[in-house]
């Protein structure tokens, strides 16, 4: 198979997104300088998952597309226009929407992720315009004033803007930090679900604990309504955890008594009484419950505004309501796997 012909035939019954996107695909594959088995063995990919993505009976991961952009477009800086990339991305998405219903938490995924990336990026550029302004700061002249009392005022408000900008520089570090958190988990979850993208199965149930390992890590469901309990309850049940569910948050603060074990809180937002931000701010203040991962689940939105206020309430994560099953799958395996390597490590 060549750059230049021998690719696949498209798969039949693609739809207009998907054929869309596997036109521009194969556009890209067109142009390599290298055989497109050779750029696929680069990527770590065999000649039939290879011959999948071209045929279109499989959608990429958006990795392997950044790989491939990379490739015919050189990865210096201002090589690619960012157009480009985001019509591709955009493209790919229309994809996996009219996919099967896996493509459904792909997209949510990776949602989160641009969004994480995004956030980066901002707090970076803050951080960094905080760190520039600081360096003209101390870089300038002091103060010129003739009089004893205006070189001091000079030098008051000279005090005060540095500790101000060292303010901003600091909060915008802690930002990006944490948003870097939240991209590498997301990235673990997306992998989780991709695996599965060529499969009509659900996402396989962790790998088994080893002996002496301890009893399955626990996750506390947190609904007021028992019905989205039950449906929690039915995704997770035979992937081996152990599920404690409560209907209130100061039934879930007694479950936490005896905090030991839980991997993760799945805790609804719109609870009557105590609601998930103030059942978060109390699982926060305590010393032993504080670092137990709390993903709030939620039917107000998932754009940014919730997105932030989730993330400054403590959430380590989020799940729109109505959940989709693969995501909610990946995002309770991915703690899972965390808190067992915690463990591992003692």
């Amino acid at each position: 198979m060549t750059a230049v012909d021998g690719l696949p035939p498209l798969g039949s019954e693609l739809g207009r997104e998907r054929l869309e996107f596997a036109e521009e695909l194969r556009a890209l594959f067109r142009r390599l300088d290298a055989p497109t088995d050779e750029f696929a063995t680069r990527c770590g990919l065999g000649p039939d998952a290879l011959a999948g993505y071209l045929a279109a009976v499989r959608i990429p991961p958006w990795e392997f597309v950044e790989a491939l952009l990379d490739a015919v477009h050189g990865d210096a800086p201002g090589a690619l226009d960012p157009a480009v990339r985001e019509r591709l991305f955009r493209s790919r998405m229309a994809a996996l929407r009219v996919a099967r219903s896996i493509g459904r938490a792909v997209c949510q995924l990776e949602g989160q992720l641009h969004a994480a990336a995004r956030e980066i990026e901002q707090s970076d550029e803050q951080a960094d315009r905080a760190d520039r302004a600081l360096a003209a700061l101390f870089g300038g002249a002091g103060g010129t004033g003739n009089a004893e009392q205006s070189e001091q005022s000079e030098q008051s408000e000279r005090a005060e803007r540095v500790e101000l900008l060292t303010e901003q520089s600091d909060r915008a570090r802690e930002q990006s930090a944490r948003a870097g958190a939240r991209y590498a988990l997301l990235q673990r979850q997306l992998a989780l679900v991709e695996q599965q993208q060529d499969t009509s199965a659900a996402p396989p149930p962790p790998a088994g604990a080893e002996p002496g390992d301890g009893p399955p890590p626990k996750i506390l469901l947190v609904d007021d309504r028992p019905e989205n309990l039950t449906v929690l309850e039915a995704l997770l049940g035979p992937h081996g955890h152990q599920l404690v569910p409560a209907t209130s948050g100061p039934e879930a603060l007694r479950a936490l008594m005896e905090p030991d074990g839980y991997a993760a809180i799945l805790l609804d937002v719109q609870m009557p009484g105590m609601d998930g931000y103030e059942t978060a701010a109390h699982i926060r203040r305590r010393a032993r419950t504080r670092d137990i991962p709390i993903v709030f689940v939620t039917a107000i939105g998932s754009d940014s505004d919730h997105a932030m206020r989730a993330y400054a309430a403590g959430a380590a994560d989020f799940i729109p309501k109505p959940v989709d099953p693969w995501a909610v799958r990946a995002k309770v395996a991915s703690f899972v796997e965390l808190h067992r390597e915690r463990r591992a490590r003692g």
